[in-house]
């Protein structure tokens, strides 16, 4: 009677370890599943190749995106009222969500550089607004830029330029 008893709880042992050895199984295909999931996510690009507009009324802000890269370049222009009229390049590099990089411009009064700053939202560019070093060509800090815009550029169709 013994025996039977012993071998008994044995069986049962053996049948719960070999239960809780099936559990993390399942776990680890659960987490090999979710971590495919993210690996897709994180393949999705933020930010493509194309325009990038605002338009309302006669203000026009215009980002045509050549490459998506290391570096992001492309076209920038503005046309807002009561402003002179400027447009040129725009070389910079992706931080995140954040999109810093130098525009280079011909203005009706020459020619200028100035550091511009976008983040990517719901398929659109806001620019970042913050305090400029003296010359006024670069932000003082790029952990202080506020990114309020109230003219977001929604992706657009280039052929309309």
């Amino acid at each position: 009677m013994k025996k039977i008893m012993f071998l008994t709880a044995i069986g049962l042992f053996w049948i719960s370890c070999k239960k809780t050895e099936e559990k993390p199984a399942t776990e680890d295909k659960t987490s090999s599943s979710t971590e495919q999931v993210v690996e897709a996510e994180e393949a999705k690009p933020l930010l493509t190749a194309g325009c990038y507009t605002y338009e309302v009324n006669d203000e026009n802000i215009t980002l045509k995106i050549d490459a998506v890269g290391k570096t992001v370049s492309g076209e920038l222009s503005y046309l807002l009222a009561e402003k002179d009229f400027n447009s040129g390049t725009f070389e910079g590099t992706l931080h995140g969500d954040t999109l810093i990089g130098v525009y280079d411009y011909h203005s009706e009064g020459g020619m200028g550089t100035r550091e511009v700053a976008f983040i990517i939202k719901d398929n659109q560019l806001i620019e970042g607004y913050g305090e400029l070093n003296d010359e006024g060509t670069a932000f003082k800090d790029k952990s202080q830029i506020h990114f309020t815009s109230t003219m977001p550029l929604k992706k657009a169709n280039c052929s309309a330029e």
